[in-house]
């Protein structure tokens, strides 16, 4: 026993180096702070893209051994490989896809609730922790109109989100082994790739999937789709899940919500809408006309941490129904006993697929209520009409353009005479933009057309980076064009 208790004390001198004492703890934040800062103070001259993507070959000299190294040599490597090379979206040249930025205040809830280490899944567990995302849910659910029946859970982004919602949807229309085959689910071109990820992953790509026409402004035809709802019917399907969009990834379009919601209703199938990208431009009251029944649909996602420009990893999914959640999600396990049965409040892990769950909802909280709503939604706002602005400049360059935007992705390119002479100018072109500026786009291809994207949907983005891209995307044609010996615009 002597032997073993002397071990056991030989351990514990060890394993104690990961608890730091006082003047590391302070040593280490001050290098923590210290890296912090300077990101922030230099983030306005950073370029959003970096190209060298060599210097990550210096992580091989990092591999996990037995003693430990300095912060200070740590924080330099990540700044070298971690931080210079890709993409990198909390600069304010990123127009490529949907960043949301990372707002400070939501990195110091990120270091509370790691040194804290709460488990937020259950309520017996983190109390304060899960009323606190209850409180989030419920906002979010009031800002789309949801009854009190509604619940919903805050997982880490869209595709999980999405997955939650149709696997839901799938256990709330009894689509199983028996009827899959005869089961149908309706969406359009411009659904988000994660949906048929989420499909497939649940085992509904043995359901019959069908495309939904769109219009010239990439909108759902409802008249199309009533048309195949019934046809699927008299040929003795089973309709069950409607997937709409508001805000589509490829030009930001949103669907008409009111009249596929009575569509859906019609049918009797489960609605639901992908709102990661657009949902919470619903704060801004000159866009709530968009979002004219999105109380009717059976689920939402919305995504934080785009258009509430949080870090990564910050989802919401709503669903109008709570049982539907607790229904599929909910189990008590016999380890689990302590937690009880009593409690007031519902628990992320009855509402969700995750049980060991971190305080990721304090990330959302502690910036709502440091800051107020007042700069998301004036941000939001300004996000969209320097889209609009960017709209109607873009054009006297010489650009075709797509839809009027509706939030904040535009659609753009450069004709030349022969289409695919004119997708190979405007892919050069994005490619020069990323490489000669510190600016970062995007490219997307509808109908075999390359089109430029701009997404404006970093809370650091604004009119002068605008005019400044405008002047860029100006010199990259010209310069493009003379390259190509072709006439200069």
């Amino acid at each position: 026993m002597d032997s073993l208790k002397e071990r056991i004390v030989r351990l514990e001198s060890s394993a104690n180096r990961l608890e730091p004492d006082k003047d590391q703890l302070e040593s280490w934040n001050r290098s923590a702070t210290s890296y912090g800062s300077s990101f922030i103070q230099t983030i306005q001259e950073q370029a959003a893209f970096g190209a060298d993507y060599s210097v990550i070959d210096q992580l091989d000299h990092f591999p996990i051994q037995a003693t430990g190294r300095s912060l200070e040599e740590l924080i330099r490597t990540l700044q070298e490989t971690v931080d210079t090379p890709g993409v990198r979206p909390a600069m304010p040249g990123h127009l490529g896809y949907i960043p949301g930025g990372g707002v400070y205040s939501s990195a110091l809830a990120d270091y509370i609730s790691a040194f804290t280490d709460h488990f937020a899944g259950m309520y017996f567990a983190g109390p304060g922790a899960v009323k606190i995302e209850n409180q989030l849910i419920k906002w979010m659910c009031d800002l789309i109109g949801y009854p009190q029946t509604a619940f919903g859970n805050l997982p880490s982004g869209g595709s999980i989100a999405n997955l939650t919602a149709i696997a839901t949807a799938r256990h709330a229309k009894a689509v199983n082994s028996t009827n899959v085959r005869r089961s149908v689910v309706y969406m359009t071109k411009q659904t988000h790739h994660c949906v048929h990820k989420a499909l497939r992953i649940l085992g509904l790509d043995e359901c019959v999937w069908r495309d939904v026409g769109i219009d010239e402004d990439f909108k759902m035809n409802v008249e199309d789709l009533g048309a195949q709802l019934q046809a699927d019917r008299e040929e003795g399907l089973n309709p069950f899940l409607i997937v709409a969009s508001a805000g589509t990834t490829d030009v930001g379009s949103v669907d008409p919500i009111d009249a596929i919601a009575a569509v859906a209703e019609q049918y009797q199938c489960w609605f639901h809408i992908d709102a990661a990208y657009g949902g919470f431009f619903i704060l801004v009251d000159e866009l709530k006309p968009l979002f004219k029944g999105i109380e009717r649909a059976d689920s939402v996602v919305m995504d934080p941490h785009k258009t509430l420009f949080l870090p990564y990893g910050s989802g919401a999914l709503l669903v109008k129904d709570r049982s539907a959640l607790l229904n599929l999600h909910r189990y008590q396990a016999n380890y689990l006993q302590d937690a009880g049965d009593r409690n007031p409040y519902i628990s992320p892990a009855e509402a969700g697929p995750e049980l060991t769950k971190h305080f990721r909802g304090l990330r959302m909280w502690l910036p709502l209520q440091l800051h107020g709503l007042a700069p998301f939604t004036a941000c939001l706002e300004e996000k969209w009409l320097l889209t609009l602005y960017f709209y109607q400049r873009v054009q006297d360059l010489g650009f075709l353009v797509g839809p009027k935007p509706e939030l904040s992705v535009c659609i753009y390119r450069y004709e030349l005479d022969k289409q695919e002479q004119a997708n190979t100018f405007n892919l050069d072109l994005s490619h020069r933009i990323r490489e000669n500026s510190t600016y970062f786009i995007s490219t997307t291809t509808i109908a075999g057309v390359v089109w430029l994207r701009l997404a404006v949907a970093n809370f650091r983005t604004h009119l002068s980076h605008i005019d400044e891209y405008l002047e860029v995307l100006q010199q990259e044609v010209q310069q493009l064009l003379a390259s190509q010996c072709s006439v200069k615009i």
